[in-house]
């Protein structure tokens, strides 16, 4: 399950890295899966170590000393993963105003820190609802190319030997909905297919 969440993980922080154009997102994501990989292979070898040295009697200091020095590094490079995936969060909530994701780089942060006192765990709990929330939060940037308020065109220009009557009588419509220009007499606009209000 693991690591089926840390693949979606990466998937749906891909997809952001190239919304917003920073790919430091992804990249900072990236390496702190690997890094958290690392710790969690070290802490591995730390439990079969300490298992192999109550095994055998001959090395059971061997084994302490090898439990040890894995729980060192584990430590070391959970707390560089949790360092790579709190600057993810970071750039995250910067580009999209969530501040639960400030708050979950924050607490996994602190949390990695104090996972040798036990109440790491914790917050690294609470960490990852953050993050949760944060993203279901997360809203597309809205783009309104064109105003509400339908277009009038300027009066044309008037050539300075033209006579002032040649202009035309009629302006120049658009589309409320879209901006699109239609006939003068159209009821629906030929582009979005919205109702036109009367001329």
């Amino acid at each position: 399950m693991g690591i089926i969440g840390a693949i979606l993980l990466l998937i749906g922080i891909k997809g952001l890295a190239s919304y917003y154009q920073d790919n430091g997102i992804y990249e900072n994501a990236v390496m702190g899966v690997v890094f958290l990989i690392i710790a969690v292979i070290a802490f591995a070898v730390a439990i079969a170590a300490l298992a192999i040295g109550f095994a055998t009697i001959i090395g059971f200091g061997l084994g302490i000393l090898s439990f040890l020095a894995g729980l060192v590094i584990a430590f070391f490079f959970y707390l560089v993963a949790a360092m790579r995936l709190r600057k993810t969060f970071d750039t995250l909530a910067q580009k999209s105003g969530e501040q639960s994701f400030t708050t979950a780089g924050t607490l996994l942060w602190w949390g990695a820190i104090l996972t040798i006192v036990l109440v790491g765990f914790i917050l690294i709990f609470l960490a990852w609802i953050f993050a949760t929330v944060g993203f279901f939060s997360m809203k597309a940037q809205q783009h309104q190319p064109y105003s509400s308020q339908p277009y009038v065109s300027p009066p044309p220009s008037v050539h300075p030997i033209a006579s002032p009557t040649a202009t035309p009588t009629t302006m120049a419509r658009y589309c409320p909905n879209c901006g699109a220009p239609v006939a003068p007499d159209a009821t629906f606009c030929s582009h979005c297919g919205k109702q036109l209000p009367p001329a």
